[in-house]
């Protein structure tokens, strides 16, 4: 009886620090996803996920998420990679080198580039503006190439103080937004 009793301690021990390692980690994608949707509701006035519009070619291109900011129309393509990520401007392949893998992905900046022209071509002369999103957890150590942007970085360039200022900017961007939604689908 001695044996099991000893048996049993570990047993406890081990199941209390798995349950507060889900629960540690369940919190940290929780603050995060709220950071995240913290800076939603900070910078833009309207959004719109999964557009598919014309892309000038004859074709059509998907915009993930397009958001109605006081600076215009904000394309944001997120990338939720853990670890530290090696891209660049030039470089084809971006990697991420994590604790237990190491993967690679295209560089997502020509595609980005595409759906800001995309949506340029449909409003004109309103400002358009692309980002790459990468949320908590992504780290670039040799340098951060164009348009790849953090939830702190769009809140710093995307916030807006003056809120009486932010609603003059959104009407008049708001019949261009419209037009948007009208040609996607």
């Amino acid at each position: 009886m001695n044996g099991t009793i000893h048996l049993q301690y570990p047993l406890v021990i081990l199941l209390v620090v798995v349950a507060l390692a889900s629960l540690w980690f369940w919190y940290r994608r929780r603050k995060g996803g709220s950071r995240f949707q913290q800076m939603l509701s900070a910078i833009s006035f309207a959004r719109a996920d999964g557009l598919i519009i014309p892309n000038g070619d004859e074709g059509e291109i998907q915009i993930d998420h397009l958001l109605l900011t006081s600076q215009g129309l904000l394309i944001l393509h997120i990338k939720d990679v853990q670890g530290i990520v090696f891209g660049s401007d030039k470089m084809q392949d971006w990697a991420v080198i994590a604790e237990d893998r190491r993967f690679t992905f295209s560089n997502p900046q020509p595609a980005l580039y595409d759906r800001i022209a995309a949506v340029r071509q449909i409003v004109k002369d309103v400002p358009v503006s692309g980002r790459l999103l990468f949320l908590d957890g992504a780290e670039f150590t040799k340098g951060v190439p164009d348009l790849v942007a953090t939830v702190d970085e769009l809140m710093n360039d995307f916030a807006e103080p003056d809120k009486a200022a932010a609603e003059r900017k959104i009407d008049a961007f708001k019949p261009f937004w419209e037009e948007i939604l009208k040609r996607s689908r």
